[in-house]
């Protein structure tokens, strides 16, 4: 019989057998340790996201207790449909685009600074600074904050194995991100500064409607774990499937036109997002299972990424993959992911900058350490001898 505990570092080190098995032997699993239900395959995970007034957010998107700041994410519509309307309004595509060159520069400082070291940490000395350092020039951050962010984001998010809860530690980051936030914004309203994202959030307008502090320190928050912590995973993700898979490798090595589709493909083959929680406002039958009105149930982006009766050969990392469909990694529906452009353009420049200048870099697969989450997939160090 088949188990799945999302929290189990045994899990965390190879989920992809479990989500096969409970796509064919449980697709409608629940949990009564833990007390969830979860969809696993692809069909299944569209049809929850693209049913928000079944399959809700507003009691939050994990099985820990929900965030009680408004974030589109744990709201529904109509407040959904007003908030992401106002923040679209200051995130817009322009603005993203307009970072591809304050990127660049990023990622060859970055990479200038390796000097003549035959061997980085990939994740401390690359994918974890890039991201944050974007996120921060993207708001208005002050210089010298991006480490402390990364530690407050790092430690809300570590789970201890196999449990549920919050961490202390993770518990007072949470309380510092959200003190820290409330000031950064309580001066934004005095003093709105230059033209970054947290100014056009304060002066965000649309129907005569303005985004609350709170809204505005919710979305910074969110902002600041998911544009951090799935890029820098991500990063790591991709060149490890790039070292694992040479002949995709070496078709990106030949064409640095390619790497989109690298992107595009890792985004399916290992997302750093794997999974979301809903919660059901009536009573659901799936696969001959009755799913209560009230219960917690988690969406597996990950399994449905794999799911043999939508994708050809999905354990196959392959940048020629032709796409019948849309793979999961963002999100469908009205809460589809507001900064997959940005995490589309992060991976696309550092992965151009770095392969240009470290076509044989190779991963010491032995020393690779994981980080533990609930639902984010990846390593907290990466050696990597260039």
């Amino acid at each position: 019989m088949v188990r799945f505990n999302p929290y189990s570092y045994e899990f965390h080190d190879d989920p992809f057998p479990v989500y096969r098995q409970l796509r064919d032997e449980a697709p409608s699993y629940y949990d009564d340790d833990l007390g969830f239900w979860a969809l696993s395959r692809y069909d299944d995970v569209v049809r929850a996201l693209h049913d928000p007034d079944t399959f809700c957010s507003r009691f939050g998107i994990t099985l820990e207790a929900g965030n009680p700041l408004p974030m589109m994410l744990t709201t529904d519509p109509p407040d959904h449909t007003a908030l992401r309307r106002l923040v679209s309004r200051a995130f817009t595509p322009r603005r993203v685009a307009d970072l591809e060159p304050a990127i660049r520069t990023l990622s060859r400082d970055y990479l200038d600074s390796f000097g003549d070291r035959p061997s980085v940490d990939l994740i401390a000395d690359y994918a974890a600074l890039l991201p944050m350092d974007v996120i921060s020039k993207l708001l208005g951050v002050p210089d010298g904050d991006q480490g402390q962010l990364r530690e407050w984001s790092d430690a809300l998010l570590h789970r201890e194995e196999g449990d549920m809860a919050v961490t202390p530690a993770g518990i007072d980051a949470a309380y510092q991100l959200y003190k820290y936030f409330s000031a950064f914004v309580a001066e934004r309203r005095v003093d709105p500064g230059d033209d970054d994202l947290a100014a056009a959030l304060v002066a965000a307008e649309s129907a005569g409607e303005r985004l609350t502090d709170d809204q505005v320190v919710g979305f910074l928050f969110l902002l600041i774990i998911a544009g951090n912590e799935t890029t820098t995973k991500l990063l790591g993700n991709c060149l490890l499937a790039l070292q694992r898979f040479p002949s995709e490798r070496a078709k990106v090595l030949a064409d640095a036109s390619r790497i989109p589709d690298a992107v595009e493909e890792i985004l399916r083959f290992e997302t750093s997002t794997q999974l979301m929680a809903r919660t059901l406002t009536r009573d659901v039958e799936l696969h001959d299972r009755k799913m209560p009105e009230g219960d917690k149930v988690l969406l597996l982006l990950g399994s449905g990424n794999r799911d043999e009766r939508v994708w050809d050969r999905p354990d196959v990392y392959d940048i020629d993959r032709s796409w019948p469909t849309h793979h999961l990694a963002f999100g469908h529906g009205i809460h589809v992911c507001l900064g997959a452009a940005l995490a589309r353009l992060e991976m696309r420049v550092s992965l151009e900058e770095f392969l240009a200048r470290h076509p044989g870099y190779e991963v010491d697969e032995g020393a690779l350490e994981r980080m533990h989450s609930g639902n984010v997939r990846g390593y907290s160090r990466m050696p990597i001898r260039l």
